[in-house]
């Protein structure tokens, strides 16, 4: 088994039920078993300024599926959520499930980059992140989540209860 992160974010159809239907989900998934959680954290949106806020997580999966076959598998939980793909890139979505980090590989394939591009800078990603992973969890690229958490500041995010 690999541990993989994974992020999870919403903005329509009530986010925090998305969010709660997408765990549900990702704890169902052959051959995988969810690991932790984050708290749920408000975000400004990026992109488009007219939108609501995203209500974001991460959570760890433990699986032994390939990292394509987990990226179809979390496609398909966007799909019956109703996640509508459109060409505008960081619009308003019901749910948006990204891997992370996988294990500790570098993917570049051309549907999956891993580790996921620009969370380095990301504190809706990071701070989760950092509630269910040590900071000194190394990055595949080097470092550690702290090095990225102390480059990042807590700005535009609030812990929700």
């Amino acid at each position: 088994m690999e541990r993989v992160y994974i992020g999870l974010g919403s903005n329509l159809a009530e986010p925090r039920a998305q969010l709660e239907s997408a765990l549900a989900a990702l704890d169902a998934l052959p051959q995988s078993q969810l690991a932790a959680r984050s708290s749920f954290y408000g975000s400004d949106p990026l992109g488009p300024a007219d939108q609501p806020r995203y209500v974001n997580a991460v959570v760890a999966l433990d699986t032994f599926l390939e990292p394509l076959a987990l990226l179809d598998a979390l496609q398909s939980i966007e799909q019956q959520q109703g996640r509508v793909r459109k060409d505008e890139r960081w619009g308003p979505r019901t749910l948006d499930l990204d891997i992370l980090l996988f294990g500790n590989r570098r993917i570049d394939e051309p549907r999956l980059t891993v580790p996921h591009y620009h969370m380095h800078a990301r504190a809706f990603v990071l701070y989760p992140l950092a509630e269910i992973a040590s900071s000194d969890l190394p990055l595949p690229e080097g470092g550690t989540l702290q090095a990225l958490l102390d480059q990042c500041p807590f700005i535009g995010l609030e812990r929700l209860a």
